[in-house]
């Protein structure tokens, strides 16, 4: 059974940066396309970023350019580098594993809270 651990978040200024890790654990990480999701109050969860096993990166519109997602398979962690950062990114971030990069993530982590204050 796959478990995963976020860390990293926390309250930082608007055009601040903070950088999210996910630890996984129980399974072979390496088959596993990983990827970040967040959610806002009031608001649906919503797609982040995803990286493949083999390292091919997707990002949604909004943080293209900010954002960068990384994965250490040494160390079966998957990061979110964060730059940037505006208001409206304020939610609960959620790391997500997908076996042999399917489309839809099967395991998820508990989600840690990223404020950015103006």
């Amino acid at each position: 059974q796959v478990q995963l651990v976020e860390s990293g978040g926390g309250l930082v200024q608007a055009g601040g940066s903070l950088r999210l890790s996910c630890t996984f654990s129980g399974r072979t990480f390496s088959w596993y396309g990983m990827g970040w999701f967040r959610q806002a109050p009031g608001k649906e969860r919503e797609f982040v970023a995803r990286t493949s096993r083999t390292g091919r990166d997707t990002y949604a519109g909004s943080v293209k350019g900010r954002f960068t997602i990384s994965r250490d398979n040494a160390k079966n962690t998957v990061y979110l580098q964060m730059n940037s950062l505006k208001p409206e990114d304020t939610a609960v971030y959620y790391c997500a594993a997908a076996f042999l990069d399917t489309v839809d993530f099967d395991s998820w982590g508990q989600g840690t809270q990223v404020t950015v204050s103006s």
